[in-house]
């Protein structure tokens, strides 16, 4: 298994951070490692200062793929979650400055926090999927999927040209803007279409 990250799919969250807009998806991948399930708490690591959550809405590849056409992407997933994708924003912009890869601000243990999943096509509005993130109570993101830049399907075709797809991959599929630091004894709890989805501590 493996955890497929989409960069820069929100307009506004390339903007916040002054990176370019991308003209076809960007992606980078995380170990298995960097699981964390059922809301177990975040433990917030020695090597970075400036630890930034990022929501995203997460795919589950359901059946095995390489060069799928784009009409028929929809096919290879029918599970969609929430998840963080935890950054070392420190880390990241020093890899940034000296031009080399940033693996290690985003594939560290525990860099990817899975919700449960929902099953696509019981959402009220399968092409235009809400979910909110809130730190200690306060909304500090909320997104949309019609508002991403690259749709599901574009981005499952996309990858699958390079890397083969398994059942069980994650597809993190982009954050929007609103992204943040956070602390130890912060709470995060995000919502997906009014369902709770994520509650947990940073420790």
């Amino acid at each position: 298994m493996k955890i497929i990250c989409i960069g820069r799919n929100y307009t506004e969250h390339a903007r916040e951070l002054n990176n370019p807009l991308p003209g076809k998806p960007v992606f980078f991948i995380k170990p298995d490692t960097a699981l964390l399930l059922r809301n177990k708490p975040f433990q917030y690591p020695e090597f970075s200062r400036n630890i930034h959550y990022e929501t995203e809405l997460v795919l589950r590849i359901s059946c095995d793929g390489k060069n799928i056409d784009e009409d028929l992407a929809a096919g290879y997933y029918h599970e969609i979650g929430l998840g963080i994708d935890f950054t070392a924003r420190d880390l990241q912009d020093d890899c940034k400055k000296k031009g080399l890869p940033w693996e290690i601000s985003k594939a560290f243990d525990h860099s990817a926090v899975v919700s449960r999943f929902l099953r696509i096509d019981k959402l009220k509005n399968s092409s235009a999927i809400f979910f909110t993130l809130k730190l200690n109570g306060k909304l500090v993101q909320k997104g949309c999927s019609s508002d991403m830049i690259f749709s599901f399907p574009r981005i499952v075709s996309y990858v699958s040209k390079f890397i083969t797809l398994r059942k069980g991959d994650l597809f993190f599929t982009g954050t929007p803007e609103g992204v943040g630091p956070v602390d130890r004894g912060d709470r995060l709890t995000a919502d997906l279409e009014g369902t709770s989805m994520l509650d947990f501590m940073i420790r």
